[in-house]
Order: structure tokens, then C-alpha cells, then sequence
């Protein structure tokens, strides 16, 4: 048995097959585990919990599921889905984490986040990232109407992809300091995040930093057992 870790599976009608490859993941795979945690983004957008779309109805049965197997499944905010809340958890059978959560598993310990707070090289990101944490400015937005929350997420789609296209690459990635100073508040060493859509296993001078990958032609995945980490990839497309 393990725990299974994603992140930035970015689900969207648009992406029905990687839509497809999440419901078949938690179906055979995660059903397997002994827990399953979601770091952030698993929607391209969420517009609110009362978001009544096919996709989200999917999402939620087969979460719902794979709890009723007694798999208990825990989620964690990104910045594409930072509106996620209590409504949908409950209709999902799913636990809401903090932004900062340590784990504790198979006698390893370790620190998981979205990994968006990491970036503060990128100024902008981290300003509009405060704002939309507001808890006033939050339930301002998830209490608009539908209709207008659907074309406010359009716009920020565009203005994301827009801003990024001009950005340097090292200012979209985690900053050092940012990580040595969470992993010291934590007193942990080893740190798993996704956001910046570069998997990889990086060799600290305190321990580890493992990063999860997107889902896009390939799936990610991290593993957690009495062996240790184990970071894969498999075939989506």
C-alpha cells in the first residue's frame, strides 16, 4: 500500500481526455492507496462550489466513491482553483488542507503545498495571490452571480496566459530562500509541491524538495511507502 500525491491535473470540458485519465486514476489506482492528496489545480478554473457543470459533477461522484472505499482523500487550493470551500468537500467526501500542511506516513515526514506561495519573484503573481486569499474579498467573489464568475474566470484565464507568456522562466519558478524558510518554520526536509509544472527531485542542503508534474500528455505522480518517495510519470496521450 502507498499515498498518492497529484497536482495541476487543470480539468476542463476542453481536456476531456485528461478528464478521463483522472477518473480512470482514481477508479483503479488510487483505490488501491491508503490515502490520496490533491496539491492544487485540480480544475482549470473553479468558478464555486455551486458550479452545477457535467465535469464537476463527475469529479465529485468519483471522489465521493473512492471515499466510501474508505480512501480518505485531502485538497489543497492552487491558484487556478482558489475558491474551492466547504460545500464541495462535503459533496465530494473530500478534506480541505491548509495552504501548509505536514504529513506524517510510513515513518517519513514531510511538508505539502501548492507551491504558488513559493513563487515571490514574481511580484505581480504574489500581490493578485493575496488578494484573492482575502476571506472578504473570497466571499465577495463566490457570491456574485454565475454567470458573471463564468466571464471573470474567462478573463483571468487570458490575462494569466497573456502575463506569463511575458515573463522571465526563473521568475515563475520557486525562489530558494521562499523554500529554505518554509522548511524551516515546518522542521521538516523534505518538501512536495507542484504549480511550477517541472518535475523533478532537487538535492537540498537541508533534505529535498520533490516536485509533481502537470497532466498533459503524461500523468504525474508521487508515491509514498515504507521505501520512501517514488516521483513517476505515465502515458496520458
Amino acid at each position: 500500500m502507498s499515498v498518492l500525491m497529484i497536482s495541476d491535473l487543470h480539468l476542463s470540458p476542453e481536456r476531456p481526455v485528461i478528464v478521463r485519465a483522472f477518473l480512470d486514476f482514481i477508479k483503479d489506482r488510487a483505490a488501491q492507496a491508503d490515502a490520496l492528496y490533491i496539491l492544487g489545480d485540480l480544475f482549470e478554473a473553479w468558478i464555486g462550489d455551486d458550479d452545477p457543470s457535467d465535469l464537476a459533477n463527475q469529479v465529485k461522484k468519483a471522489l465521493l466513491e473512492l471515499s466510501n472505499k474508505k480512501v480518505p482523500v485531502y485538497i489543497q487550493r492552487g491558484n487556478r482553483d482558489f475558491t474551492l470551500g466547504a460545500r464541495f468537500m462535503r459533496e465530494s467526501g473530500a478534506t480541505l488542507l491548509a495552504d501548509e500542511e505536514t504529513i506524517e506516513y510510513y515513518g517519513y515526514r514531510a511538508l505539502v503545498m501548492h507551491g504558488d506561495s513559493l513563487c515571490t519573484d514574481d511580484v505581480d503573481y504574489q500581490r493578485f495571490r493575496r488578494k484573492s486569499r482575502n476571506p472578504v474579498y473570497l466571499w465577495c467573489l463566490v457570491h456574485l452571480p454565475l454567470k458573471l464568475r463564468q466571464r471573470i474566470a474567462s478573463k483571468w484565464r487570458r490575462q494569466s496566459a497573456a502575463a506569463n507568456s511575458n515573463k522571465a522562466s526563473a521568475i515563475m519558478d520557486v525562489n530558494g530562500e521562499a523554500v529554505s524558510n518554509v522548511m524551516n518554520k515546518h522542521a521538516v526536509d523534505v518538501l512536495i509541491h507542484g504549480h511550477t509544472h517541472r518535475p523533478h527531485r532537487h538535492q537540498l542542503n537541508n533534505g529535498e524538495r520533490i516536485v509533481l508534474g502537470d497532466w498533459d500528455a503524461n500523468g504525474w505522480t508521487l508515491s509514498i511507502d515504507s521505501n520512501g518517495f517514488e516521483l513517476e510519470s505515465f502515458p496520458i496521450l
